[in-house]
């Protein structure tokens, strides 16, 4: 199975999500029982486009990409969530459902929390309504920024951003992915997505072996890339400064 079970969160507060380590005491022992870890799995699908939604996901050391999928098949991110978030925002903004694709991008650990449980704590308002509405807000700059680099920059560039983004989620400079899930991430064909990963290994940035991309000079790719990495980040880090880990 792609999800696997294993403990419940316990006591004392284990700051591993920050949305719910930023919840006061008293919220986050209201929840604590009701909260269940799970380990994900590469490329596994949390949820498809249209499902009604069963439980939401706080990603612990796992990154989880929305995508948006086209009748044909084709795909693109229009956004990424990593220990800072949560997925499946759409259940407290009036929907049952969602019309992106939930897959894991980075493999790792979660918690898990049904949506009834979650609705309830929502409509207490206090701190996790406060919280989970900033980070809404967050990620749907992130997902119009998204939608704007894809239509205006290049492959290249958003290769760039794709990365930077993905190591503010990750505790490491690795990134496990193949060239046919960057095409998919990115909505272009994989030639498009290999030409740019050659080029920015070219350029020292990167090194990609076995389905492995490590990261050499951030600052360096922070350069190559455009301007809506430091956009989305910029309004991450107003809209939570406790949240964010940088």
């Amino acid at each position: 199975m792609p999800i696997t079970e294993t403990t419940g969160l316990s006591t004392p507060k284990i700051p591993s999500n920050y949305l719910l380590a930023c919840l006061p005491e008293a919220e986050y022992q209201r929840l604590s029982p009701s909260l269940e870890r799970v380990s994900l799995s590469l490329a596994s699908v949390i949820y498809e486009s249209g499902v009604v939604l069963t439980h939401v996901y706080f990603p612990i050391d796992c990154v989880v990409s929305l995508l948006n999928v086209m009748t044909n098949g084709d795909s693109a991110e229009i956004a990424v969530v990593g220990s800072e978030g949560m997925v499946g925002v759409s259940l407290f903004m009036g929907g049952q459902s969602t019309t992106s694709r939930a897959i894991v991008q980075s493999e790792g650990n979660a918690f898990r929390l049904k949506v009834d449980v979650l609705k309830a704590h929502f409509d207490l308002g206090g701190a996790m309504q406060h919280l989970l509405l900033r980070y809404t807000q967050a990620l749907m700059t992130q997902i119009t920024q998204t939608a704007a680099c894809n239509l205006h920059h290049s492959v290249e560039q958003q290769l760039s951003r794709w990365l930077l983004m993905s190591l503010d989620r990750l505790p490491d400079n690795q990134v496990l992915m193949t060239q046919g899930l960057i095409a998919n991430m990115l909505g272009v064909r994989r030639a498009g997505a290999t030409d740019a990963t050659d080029k920015l290994q070219t350029a020292g940035l990167i090194t990609y072996k076995s389905g492995t991309i490590t990261v050499l000079d951030r600052p360096g790719l922070q350069d190559h890339a455009c301007e809506c990495y430091a956009v989305v980040k910029k309004e991450y880090d107003r809209l939570l400064p406790e949240v964010t880990a940088s």
